[in-house]
């Protein structure tokens, strides 16, 4: 064998050696499929400017969490923030990257377009199978203008490890004791009635094509598929839509303090206006990676600098600028 064959396979070994899953032209992120709307747009866009690739893969927080655990992406994303406790144990940094909101949702074909109005106690009777009708009187006494079926509710949930069953079960459990102490929060739960659907998208698709039926997404899933979006009474005793304004308006009582790497929850959010379902989205970091760290994060300070309009446009509420300026200060922290 050649001198210059010796070089050049001794060379390719070296290269195999010392991080062989990462290339600065190639970020992958894998999680939550609450962002992957916005994460997509933004990665689309950041390409256009940079030639730099993003691909995120739609795999729900559970598998995020697995994945940047097991170090096979350079980064994770989770709806479900993890502990102080938990980030340590797995050497892991994290960071909220965007806010946004869950949302009910309904198909009553004898309904039309006219809004529902639920409060938390009657979505935990149907989550657990004690509110069996539609046309039961407690659901009745809140709408007593719609002309509700006397048909059974097929309640769809998430079949797979959930930030979005987090921060929607989060919620029944913060406002139903019986709800906290029998079935609790958390990725996956176990269900007492219904059929589970893969990912925001699989719940989307089961609510639109099967009458009578009530599920929980991520609000942009919501839009994209048309599908009618309860309204509901938060923690003040106000009728609240699912917009923009609703969410960021539960977003500004949070308090997200990088000390703790911003673990908190936004579910029944005090104020008028607040969206009581309402929750940021995470992104995790392998503390030991530096260099991909820094791609990682150059890609998440490029899109707080130029993906708020896409961010709006698809009702994602982007982070205050003060709270991006603390991420940056914790980034220029943790990453060296």
């Amino acid at each position: 064998m050649s001198k210059k064959w010796s070089i050049l396979i001794l060379l390719f070994f070296i290269l195999l050696t010392f991080n062989p899953s990462y290339s600065a032209e190639m970020i992958n992120g894998a999680g939550a499929t609450f962002p992957y709307p916005l994460y997509s747009t933004w990665a689309a866009d950041y390409y256009k400017a940079t030639g730099i690739k993003v691909n995120y893969q739609s795999i729900g927080s559970g598998g995020g969490i697995r994945q940047i655990t097991e170090r096979t992406v350079h980064f994770g994303a989770s709806d479900m923030a993890l502990n102080p406790e938990e980030l340590e144990k797995a050497k892991l940094l994290q960071f909220p990257a965007v806010i946004g909101g869950v949302v009910p949702v309904i198909n009553l074909p004898t309904i039309g377009s006219s809004s529902l109005i639920l409060d938390g106690i009657i979505l935990c009777e149907i989550f657990l199978g004690e509110i069996k009708m539609w046309d039961d009187p407690k659901i009745k006494a809140l709408n007593p203008k719609i002309n509700l079926p006397s048909k059974s509710i097929t309640v769809i949930y998430r079949s797979d490890g959930s930030g979005t069953t987090a921060i929607f079960t989060h919620y029944l459990s913060s406002i139903c004791p019986k709800w906290a102490q029998s079935v609790g929060y958390g990725t996956s739960v176990k269900w007492r009635t219904g059929l589970g659907g893969k990912g925001n998208e699989g719940v989307a698709n089961y609510v639109k094509r099967t009458p009578h039926s009530i599920g929980y997404v991520e609000f942009a899933y919501a839009k994209q598929n048309k599908l009618n979006v309860v309204k509901l009474k938060n923690i003040a005793g106000q009728v609240i839509s699912a917009d923009f304004e609703s969410f960021a308006a539960a977003a500004a009582s949070a308090k997200l303090d990088a000390k703790n790497h911003f673990y908190a929850w936004m579910t029944n959010a005090p104020g008028e206006k607040s969206w009581p379902i309402t929750g940021a989205t995470y992104i995790l970091l392998a503390k030991e990676k530096n260099d991909v760290n820094k791609s990682v994060t150059k890609f998440f300070d490029w899109a707080f600098k130029n993906g708020d309009k896409a961010a709006k446009n698809l009702d994602y509420v982007p982070l205050p600028q003060e709270l991006k300026d603390k991420v940056r200060n914790y980034w220029k922290a943790n990453i060296k």
